[in-house]
């Protein structure tokens, strides 16, 4: 897998969780990774690598939540993080934990986000997240 795809699988679980509780964490985690391997006819398997890859990002980013939601609150000015769009949440959520703990790259983590969520948005998401993405870098 690329890592644009091992992201958007990152993504995916990370939406997912949002609508469960953290003990349910680690089952949904690991259902969501046994669905991605389940139809290798639509998709290839993920190799398990990347699966521990994937598992091991997403416990990372569900671990320092409150951290990040505090930082979006605090930055971008009329949107609370309870008020945003999930998906978009999810991926400045994301972008913004690449960009903290991951050391990386600005300008690439968020044309990532912005690239998934043309993908999976609405068709405002792309300008929102880049929008909120500029405030939380400045």
């Amino acid at each position: 897998m690329t890592r644009h795809e091992i992201r958007e699988e990152v993504f995916k679980l990370l939406f997912q969780v949002q609508f469960h509780d953290e003990e349910g964490l680690s089952d949904q985690l690991r259902l969501a990774l046994e669905e991605a391997n389940a139809f290798p006819e639509e998709r290839r398997t993920i190799p398990e690598v990347e699966v521990e890859q994937i598992r091991c990002k997403v416990e990372s980013i569900s671990a320092c939540l409150q951290e990040l939601d505090e930082e979006i609150n605090s930055k971008v000015e009329g949107w609370r993080t309870g008020r945003m769009n999930k998906v978009d949440l999810t991926l400045i959520r994301l972008a913004l934990f690449e960009i903290r703990k991951e050391d990386l790259a600005e300008g690439i983590a968020i044309n990532e986000a912005v690239e998934i969520a043309k993908k999976y948005g609405s068709d405002t998401s792309p300008s929102f997240v880049n929008g909120a993405l500029a405030k939380l870098v400045k």
